[in-house]
C-alpha cells in the first residue's frame, strides 16, 4: 500500500517538474511562439500605426522584390505583376535618405547592433555594442542590404513609423518586419524609390 502511495507521489512530482520545465523553456518567448499572447505583450511594444495591408500593385518587378518608396514611407513586397503586401515604413531623417538598387545579403532574428563611429560622434551615449532583444533598436528581424551599413529592421518605437526619423535604415513594427522577414530570402532585390 505504501509503496503504491510513493510511486504515484513520485509520478505526480515529476510530472510536475516536467511542466514546470516546460515553461521556464518558454518564457523568453519574444515571437509568441508558444505562448498565446496579444501583439502588443508579445513583443514588448505595440503594432503598427499604418496597417500591413495587400494592395493592388500594377509593376515590373519580379515577384518577392522588395520596393521601398521614401517619399509615401512605405513598403512593398511584390506577390505578383498586379498585387503587393504593402507595410508602413520608419524612413531616413533629411541628409539621410538614398536610392538605388541593392540586395538583401544576411537575415538574423533579434540581432545585435554596433552603431557605426559616424553615429557614435554624432550621439553621445551610445553603447558600442547592444546584445539583440526588445529593448534593442534593430527590433526583432533585420534584413541587412548588400555591404551597407543599412538594413530593414524591426523597431521597439512603432509610434515613429510613417516618420522621417532614422540614420538611413527603413524600420517596421516588430509584427510587421517579422511577416516580411518570413516571406524574403536572402538574395532578394530591393529597389529603394524616392
Amino acid at each position: 500500500m505504501y509503496l503504491r502511495f510513493f510511486a504515484a507521489l513520485a509520478a505526480a512530482a515529476l510530472l510536475s517538474a516536467s511542466t514546470i520545465g516546460a515553461r521556464a523553456q518558454f518564457m523568453y518567448d519574444p515571437d509568441g511562439r508558444y505562448l498565446a499572447a496579444s501583439p502588443k505583450s508579445r513583443l514588448g511594444h505595440g503594432a503598427s500605426p499604418v496597417p500591413r495591408t495587400t494592395v493592388s500593385y500594377p509593376s515590373k518587378y519580379a515577384p518577392g522584390t522588395i520596393v521601398v518608396n521614401t517619399t509615401e514611407r512605405r513598403l512593398y513586397l511584390v506577390l505578383s505583376d498586379s498585387q503587393a503586401l504593402r507595410y508602413g515604413i520608419g524612413v531616413g531623417r533629411i541628409g539621410f535618405t538614398w536610392t538605388g538598387t541593392t540586395a538583401v545579403s544576411q537575415k538574423r532574428e533579434w540581432p545585435g547592433w554596433t552603431p557605426p563611429p559616424q553615429m557614435r560622434a554624432r550621439r553621445a551615449g551610445l553603447p558600442a555594442y547592444m546584445k539583440g532583444g526588445p529593448e534593442n533598436p534593430l527590433g526583432a528581424r533585420a534584413m541587412y542590404l548588400g555591404s551597407s551599413l543599412y538594413r530593414i529592421h524591426g523597431s521597439n518605437e512603432p509610434e515613429t513609423i510613417g516618420q522621417a526619423v532614422s540614420s538611413g535604415c527603413f524600420r517596421l513594427a516588430n509584427e510587421d518586419v517579422i511577416d516580411l522577414y518570413d516571406r524574403v530570402h536572402v538574395g532578394a532585390k530591393v529597389v529603394v524609390l524616392r
